[in-house]
Order: structure tokens, then C-alpha cells, then sequence
């Protein structure tokens, strides 16, 4: 019997999916972080072929049974760079006389896409740190909206949206703006009650920017007026991703999977942000992903 890997990989952890040829799920594991352009090639390739070696001794099978291995991947989805990683892995391959028969790189994205619909067509929206959106049409041709980085685009992000909130923040230290709770929380979660800590903050001491987005979220939640039309004009950029997205895909109904903390967990923008949705658009539907990201590569590694 033939089999295929797909491999989820991230900043804390690579997740492992050995399924038959029919996507039959045989063994799941999980290793460690996989983001190449972090820890370096030779790194990723070690957790690589660690998680190939525990399916094959778990499951008993040999090597040349895996008919193909997919890594989705952050960076994966610049090609030079996938490439990078690919030679990694059958040099090392070769150095140690493991047959390797098809293994490809691939973005955390893409492989996000095809395990949400299970390689049909449909469209992912991704906003965590930062925001993009994939989508996949009837010809199976892919499109992508947003994804331009935290100094031109990624609108609805949680960087996005941290950093209005510590300008709004700053407005008000200055005198410029009235008094929000935004600055209030601010205080109380990091200590940080003026200008000059602010700025120290941020300039000096490389504050997480994206970790702020919380705090207009609560902010927002107590009826501060400020907060709120942060997130009302972020929830608003996202759905024009959707409507992008919808034309490109040429579809009459856009099925779209939310991806992200900022947009799948509780809070005061994934309530507004679907409250949007709803009320704006009777073409558009949010789904749970049919599969997970892994099983997505698994789906991709079968195309190679």
C-alpha cells in the first residue's frame, strides 16, 4: 500500500498526518517548529525526517511506501526560498540513503486552503498578526487579496490593530485626542502610562505591537467610542477583502473559512467583523474547515 505525509508546519510546532492513497488518516504526530526562515534549513530538515521516521517505525511500513510529502510552511509561498528547504531535505536524503520520492514546500496558506475544502474551491481569510486572504476557483486556479505586510497593508490585523490603538493611546497622552480606555488598559496590562514609556516601549525595548489589539478589544467592550470605530474601520477593510475575493472567484456564493485568533476566537471584532458579514453580504457564507491544514498537504502531496 502507497502513502502520502502532509506537515503543518509553524513557529512552536510542525503538525504530522500519514494517511493511505485514499487520504485514509493511518497516524498523526506532531514535532517541532518548522519556520525555515527562523531556525534555518538544516533545523527543519531534522524535524522532518524525525517525524518521517516515527510514521514509518509506528505504522511499520518502509520508506519507499510514502509515495509523496508536502510541508506547508511560512515562506513557503515564495518559491525561491521553498526551493531553499527542498535541496535541504534531499541532500540530506542522499547523505543519509533515504529514498525520498516526491517532498515539496509549500505556504501554511495554501495548505490552509485545500484542507478547508478539501481541494474543492472555496476561500480562506486569514488576520492574526497580520491579515490575507486565498481563494481557489472552479478551475482550480488561486487568488490571493491583501497580504501586503504590517507598513502597507494587513488591514483587520491584530498589528493593525494594536498599533491604532497605541497611536490613540499616544493622542491622548499628548493632549490631542480625549481621554479612551484604550490608554487606561494600557496602563494596567503593560505598565505603560506616559509618552516617554510608550515610546521607550516601542523604539527601544521592540514592544510586540500586535499584543495590543486585546486591549482595544476590551476597551471596545466598555463602550469607548474610540475603540470602537478602530474595529468598525478594520472589520470594514476585511470585508472589502471579501469583496475583492468574491470577484476574482467569479462565484455566485463565496464560502469563506476564517483563520486567526483575531477572527476565531470570542471577542468584540470576531463578533462585529461576522455581524458584518451578515448584514452586508447574502452571497457570502462562514464555514468551519471541512479538514485541517495537514490534511490539506496531505491532499497536495497526492498532485505531486
Amino acid at each position: 500500500m502507497k502513502y502520502l505525509i502532509g506537515l503543518d508546519g509553524g513557529g512552536t510546532k510542525t503538525k504530522c498526518i500519514l494517511t493511505d492513497i485514499n487520504f485514509n488518516p493511518v497516524f498523526e504526530t506532531v514535532g517541532s517548529a518548522s519556520n525555515f526562515l527562523v531556525i534555518g534549513t538544516q533545523t527543519v530538515s531534522d524535524t522532518i525526517f524525525s517525524l518521517i521516521s516515527e510514521c514509518i517505525s509506528t505504522v511499520k511500513i518502509s520508506i519507499e511506501d510514502i509515495e509523496a510529502i508536502v510541508l506547508g510552511t511560512t515562506g513557503g509561498g515564495r518559491r525561491s526560498d521553498a526551493e531553499l528547504l527542498e535541496k535541504q531535505i534531499f541532500a540530506d536524503a542522499k547523505n543519509k540513503s533515504i529514498p525520498i520520492n516526491k517532498f515539496k514546500v509549500e505556504s501554511d496558506a495554501r495548505i490552509a486552503l485545500e484542507g478547508a475544502f478539501t481541494g474543492k474551491s472555496g476561500s480562506i481569510l486569514i488576520a492574526g498578526t497580520g491579515s490575507i486572504m486565498f481563494g481557489k476557483d472552479e478551475k482550480g486556479e488561486i487568488h490571493r487579496v491583501g497580504g501586503f505586510g504590517r507598513f502597507i497593508g494587513d488591514e483587520g490585523s491584530g498589528y493593525r490593530i494594536g498599533r491604532k490603538g497605541l497611536n490613540a493611546a499616544a493622542r491622548y497622552f499628548d493632549g490631542r485626542a480625549k481621554s479612551t480606555k484604550i490608554a487606561e488598559l494600557l496602563r494596567l496590562e503593560f505598565s505603560i502610562s506616559t509618552s516617554e514609556e510608550l515610546i521607550t516601549e516601542v523604539y527601544r525595548n521592540n514592544f510586540n505591537i500586535a499584543s495590543a489589539a486585546p486591549i482595544v478589544f476590551d476597551a471596545a467592550d466598555t463602550g469607548d467610542k474610540t475603540a470602537q470605530r478602530i474595529l468598525e474601520n478594520e472589520a470594514d477593510e476585511l470585508l472589502l477583502h471579501i469583496n475583492a475575493m468574491k470577484e476574482k472567484l467569479k462565484v455566485d456564493f463565496l464560502k469563506v473559512s476564517l483563520i486567526g485568533s483575531i477572527l476565531t476566537k470570542p471577542n468584540y471584532f470576531s463578533y462585529l467583523f461576522n455581524e458584518k458579514v451578515i448584514r452586508r453580504f447574502n452571497d457570502v457564507k462562514i464555514m468551519e474547515a471541512e479538514h485541517s491544514p495537514e490534511f490539506g498537504a496531505a491532499l497536495m502531496a497526492k498532485q505531486l
